[in-house]
């Protein structure tokens, strides 16, 4: 999946990328379109809809690194078992999507 192209920011082709990559993910992509797209209809926004965009934009670029969607989803486990101070898998998770926003803007 690496070398995968960039998918355009539209609703279809986040779809398409997240059915290559994720697939277990469709529902909530789905279920997450419908709450945005009700919301920017309530709010006269395009805020909600363009939040559905970069959030999913940025799920396919870290999904398109296995070692690093691997690393992330391990990582959530840590924060989430809730055993163990999370400050450095918070530190981490972060540092994981900000590298995949950084991906979405480009060289």
């Amino acid at each position: 999946m690496p070398g995968m192209s960039r998918p355009e920011p539209t609703p279809d082709a986040l779809r398409a990328a997240v059915a290559r990559v994720v697939p277990s993910r469709l529902p909530a992509l789905t279920q997450h379109l419908f709450e945005a797209a009700t919301n920017a209809h309530q709010t006269q926004s395009l805020a909600p809809l363009r939040a559905f965009v970069h959030s999913w934009a940025v799920l396919v670029a870290i999904e398109c690194h296995p070692a690093r969607a691997g690393r992330l989803r391990e990582l959530e486990r840590i924060v989430g078992a809730g055993g163990l101070d999370p400050t450095e898998a918070i530190a981490e998770i972060r540092s994981i999507r900000e590298d995949a926003e950084a991906g979405l803007r480009g060289p």
